[in-house]
């Protein structure tokens, strides 16, 4: 079954790679890998905590709402990081959004990252009932 939508986030590497920011289906969208990069650039170098949340608020949650979607939907997170030890304040910004909402949630790390200044990326599912 093909997606009921395609979401875009008009970067170039889309229709290189063949991706899609979001797609819809049905009840759902997932969102693709998403890291702090804002107009190509990187933000909050440096930062573990600083780019999830510059993720989630500015990337993802502008995706979830092209889809008639919310944060507040999401029912699933995989959250990425590239070393263990920013587990403590992945896992705060995590918290300061996904509190009351506590989505099922996957964190893995000692991941590589395309770009080495990349500390964590981030996948989201949601779900809302028609």
């Amino acid at each position: 079954m093909a997606a009921d939508k395609l979401i875009s986030s008009g970067g170039p590497w889309e229709s290189v790679i063949g991706y899609s920011r979001a797609t819809v289906a049905g009840p759902y969208v997932h969102v693709s890998g998403s890291t702090a990069t804002i107009d190509g650039q990187l933000q909050a170098k440096g930062d573990a905590y600083g780019q999830v949340k510059i993720a989630l608020e500015q990337v993802i949650a502008p995706a979830l709402a092209q889809a008639g979607f919310s944060l507040a939907d999401v029912v699933r997170t995989r959250v990425y990081l590239a070393n263990g030890e920013d587990m403590d304040a992945v896992g705060k910004a995590h918290g300061e959004i996904f509190s009351e909402i506590r989505p099922a949630t996957t964190m893995l790390a000692g991941i590589q990252f395309i770009n080495p200044e990349m500390l964590v990326e981030i996948e989201v599912d949601a779900w809302k009932a028609n």
